[in-house]
């Protein structure tokens, strides 16, 4: 696995860990693929909801691409404080290097107040690209 980047924005700890995925990748058709998994932390004293996300995706060829959408796989998770949400999704790049950052859109269930969640920014590297 790769390094991992964390970040707590209002009680809420966003932790992501990548692995390049080898096997699906096509370094000679300029096709990588990555993997990242995603841990959500509830540290606030506040039950809250993730209701959609925003990506920032760049490699290393300067192409920038952004995802907007509802929830995270499908879902909209709701944490409890102290709970825990993990997931892992994957992104491909036309080159070996990249990365990412974003945000999560959550709301506070007592208030319905909404707040951002900072994603860290996050490195995509393939390993042959360390060598």
């Amino acid at each position: 696995m790769g390094t991992i980047a964390t970040q707590v924005t209002h009680g809420i700890k966003i932790s992501v860990e990548t692995k390049f995925q080898n096997e699906h990748s096509e370094v000679e058709n300029r096709y990588f693929l990555f993997a990242y998994f995603v841990t959500i932390e509830n540290k606030s004293d506040f039950t809250v909801q993730l209701l959609s996300r925003h990506w920032d995706i760049y490699d290393s060829s300067s192409e920038h691409s952004v995802v907007d959408g509802e929830g995270v796989v499908g879902e909209k998770p709701v944490l409890e404080p102290g709970e825990i949400f993990e997931y892992n999704s994957a992104c491909s790049l036309t080159t070996d290097i990249g990365k990412m950052s974003g945000t999560y859109l959550m709301e506070r269930q007592l208030d319905k107040a909404k707040f951002n969640v900072i994603i860290p920014e996050f490195e995509l590297v393939a390993p042959q690209r360390l060598n």
